[in-house]
């Protein structure tokens, strides 16, 4: 077996091997090894994302993908036990390494390589009744709730991008993935297929209509690759003026309540689990973890 580095958006023949390898992971683990954004940037170059490979016979095992933050690494089921995972581990020069589901034997090989858990991302969800129950926005009269579309009908799109990525950078200036998008990444990001200006919520001062003012965003997504399709809180944010105002909790139940008349009988978020607060919230109107994700660091020296 050797490690590779490979340019996959030009190598069609291994980013198909790629995403078998992937398939069949995300099949025997119930989880999808790679999020969205290391999803796309296998074929996109734009993303930048180096692309380690293991390999043996021409026959591709496992993979890592880097960005400047960190990676993700997944392993055949097949050749799993055989040293491909501490392999890639290794050849990630020390970097993050997230583990998508955390499960048991992601566990068991970071703290064998004497990495320590530094973050967890919970994945929580609201059914049914409760979900019907949460999913409802009452109008108030500072504020105006649109979609993107009917937002950029009014505004102009650079109006709209423009203030949309401020309050997303002012909301997630601590984030490492969210925060400090620029209007090329926002683009990059409505070019996915599930992507729909009817699924982006925009809260805009009504105290303002020459010079529009972005209260807030709720980012909402539709899932579909599943039988039953369900729905996503994607992003929430409000611009820093627009704090305190107590708008946080209409802003979310818009989200909410766009996609119950969707069809929706099952949203899902996903949440820092050291933002105690806003588990806290979200907890008050009945999510519960359904799932959680972690990043495996080396230890500080």
């Amino acid at each position: 077996m050797k490690i590779e580095t490979c340019d996959l958006p030009t190598s069609p023949a291994r980013l198909a091997a790629v995403r078998d390898v992937l398939a069949a992971a995300s099949r025997a683990d119930g989880v999808d090894a790679f999020s969205e954004q290391f999803l796309l940037g296998l074929a996109d170059p734009r993303a930048g994302h180096r692309h380690l490979l293991a390999v043996e016979d021409d026959e591709v095992l496992g993979l890592a993908a880097c960005d400047a933050a960190s990676c993700e690494l997944v392993v055949a089921p097949a050749y799993r036990r055989r040293g491909v995972g501490t392999a890639l581990l290794g050849a990630v020069d020390g970097a993050d390494v997230w583990a998508h589901g955390n499960l048991p034997a992601a566990q068991a090989l970071a703290r064998g390589q004497g990495r320590e858990m530094t973050r967890r991302l919970l994945v929580m969800a609201v059914e049914g009744e409760q979900l019907r129950a949460v999913a409802r926005y009452e109008a108030r009269d500072d504020v105006e709730a649109l979609d993107l579309a009917e937002s950029v009908r009014r505004h102009g799109r650079d109006a709209v991008e423009e203030a949309w990525l401020a309050a997303n950078n002012e909301a997630f200036s601590w984030h490492p993935e969210q925060g400090g998008w620029d209007r090329a990444r926002l683009s990059r990001a409505q070019e996915t297929d599930w992507f729909a200006e009817e699924d982006v919520l925009l809260l805009w001062d009504a105290g303002s209509p020459r010079e529009p003012r972005l209260a807030g965003f709720h980012w909402t997504k539709w899932h579909t690759e599943e039988t039953r399709a369900f729905g996503e809180v994607y992003v929430v944010g409000l611009a820093t003026a627009f704090r305190g105002r107590g708008l946080g909790d209409p802003l979310l139940r818009l989200g909410l309540q766009h996609l119950a008349d969707k069809g929706a009988d099952r949203v899902i978020l996903y949440v820092e689990a050291d933002n105690e607060p806003a588990v806290r919230v979200y907890e008050g109107l009945g999510f519960h973890v359904a799932e959680e994700h972690a990043v495996w660091s080396e230890p500080a020296e």
